[in-house]
């Protein structure tokens, strides 16, 4: 069984036809990840986070109008990614008080 502790980072890319649909889209992404680009936000989720995030989504979308993919990077492919113009994707600090 996985560790859902373990995050893993996630590029999540969108295509929503509807300007309504794609804002709900975007403020539900808000709360998962940072929003790097117009239609792409950078998450690190857990296995429970992704299932939820994708829960969530699904109540949003219309399958035959509009498309979300995620593209998971491993730890590898993570530490090479090259940013000009700005941060590399890092995991947020979590402090707990």
């Amino acid at each position: 069984m996985a560790d859902n502790r373990t995050s893993t980072l996630y590029v999540v890319a969108y295509d929503i036809s509807s300007d309504r649909r794609r804002t709900k889209v975007h403020k539900i992404l808000c709360g998962f990840g940072q929003w790097t680009q117009f239609s792409l936000f950078e998450c690190f989720l857990t296995e429970k986070q992704l299932l939820s995030l994708r829960r969530r989504l699904d109540g949003q979308l219309k399958p035959d109008e509009d498309s979300v993919r995620f593209y998971p990077l491993c730890a590898a492919c993570q530490s090479r990614v090259e940013t000009v113009g700005g941060e590399k994707p890092e995991e947020p600090q979590v402090i707990i008080v």
